[in-house]
């Protein structure tokens, strides 16, 4: 009779740890996860990341920059309809270059294609560019976004803007947010500006046990919704009527209730870098099949009112062999990752919810 008693004792006890663990197991599990910290780009080693912000309006620059003096082979897509960019067609495969110095995301619309100005004249001061005998030009290659309807549109990204992002370019920890290129970025603005809410530059790295590192940098100013790829539901994007919810612009598109959105008013802009050792042709692939990120974690996307654009880099300094196939689908996922925290990073603005304050 004792050791029954006994044996129930033990088994009360058992339960009430059992259950104890379970409580604190439930607590954890549904506490908000904590914020990781990332290198993001910078994770691949020979890439700087620098950001040059005019928090008066909110605009801003974000540059690449390649440490290696001869650049990083270089590709690049462009699949949204109303894109603003520079040296793109320098990137075509056919064409005699094969590596840039630095990239350049910028707000202002096409007037903020003159930060590539200023980070061509960092980069001449360093002596580093392609070498054409009689001067070593820096090949920088440039996107654009347009934010100018966020605040004042006379304040917009210049040369200095990108001479000061090149100045501060690390190999730290990516600043992620309303910074840079995401600083006046928003989206959900199907609808208009007056349901839309504040996107933001994030960004992202994948490393493998062999070494190889792929990562991303993108500024998320979508027309679209910013979608969570693994659940599909809606994290950022256009409200519902009361400014309160989400309105789920899939649900409006199919009923039909969703008018024209108004042209060049948008466009998500990003890089995605690699240390593996890559031909133009194969970086252009990359950057290609990058795309795939900006279709699992926006909806819609490259629409005629975007001008969606991804450039690849490939350092090289990887040198085990690696397949083609992997290298472009990892930067897929890295691409959705670094949307997904570039408007859980972003903080609202006036008009401008962000993410964090409708969850």
């Amino acid at each position: 009779m004792v050791r029954v008693r006994k044996q129930k004792a033990l088994v009360s006890r058992s339960c009430l740890w059992w259950c104890v663990l379970q409580c604190a197991w439930m607590t954890v599990a549904h506490a908000a996860p904590p914020e990781p910290v990332t290198l993001g780009l910078t994770a691949v080693a020979g890439v700087k990341v620098g950001h040059d912000t005019l928090s008066e309006r909110p605009t801003g620059c974000t540059v690449v920059l390649v440490e290696v003096e001869e650049g990083a082979v270089a590709g690049v897509e462009v699949r949204g309809s109303a894109p603003g960019t520079r040296e793109t067609d320098l990137l075509a495969p056919t064409n005699l270059v094969e590596k840039a110095n630095a990239i350049v995301l910028s707000g202002g619309s096409a007037f903020g294609l003159d930060a590539a100005t200023g980070v061509m004249r960092y980069l001449d001061e360093k002596g580093v560019g392609f070498d054409a005998r009689v001067a070593k030009v820096p090949i920088v290659p440039a996107a654009v976004l347009f934010d100018l309807a966020i605040g004042n549109p006379k304040i917009r990204p210049t040369a200095e803007c990108g001479y000061r992002a090149a100045l501060a370019a690390t190999n730290g920890p990516v600043q992620e947010g309303n910074v840079g290129a995401g600083a006046g970025a928003t989206v959900g603005k199907l609808m208009g500006p007056q349901r839309a809410m504040k996107g933001g530059l994030g960004s992202a790295a994948i490393t493998l046990p062999s070494g190889l590192v792929v990562a991303a940098l993108v500024a998320v100013n979508a027309v679209g919704d910013v979608l969570d790829p693994n659940t599909g539901r809606v994290i950022a994007g256009l409200r519902t009527a009361d400014g309160k919810g989400l309105a789920d612009v899939r649900r409006l598109i199919r009923s039909g209730a969703v008018p024209p959105p108004q042209a060049g008013q948008n466009t998500t802009i990003g890089v995605v870098a690699t240390n593996a050792r890559l031909t133009k042709t194969q970086a252009t692939k990359v950057a290609q099949m990058a795309h795939d990120g900006l279709a699992r974690a926006i909806s819609p996307v490259h629409t005629p009112a975007d001008g969606d654009t991804i450039f690849a880099l490939a350092t090289g300094a990887h040198q085990g062999k690696v397949e083609l196939l992997a290298v472009g689908a990892l930067a897929a996922e890295v691409m959705a990752d670094a949307i997904v925290r570039a408007v859980q990073a972003a903080t609202g603005i006036p008009g401008y919810p962000a993410a964090k304050d409708l969850h």
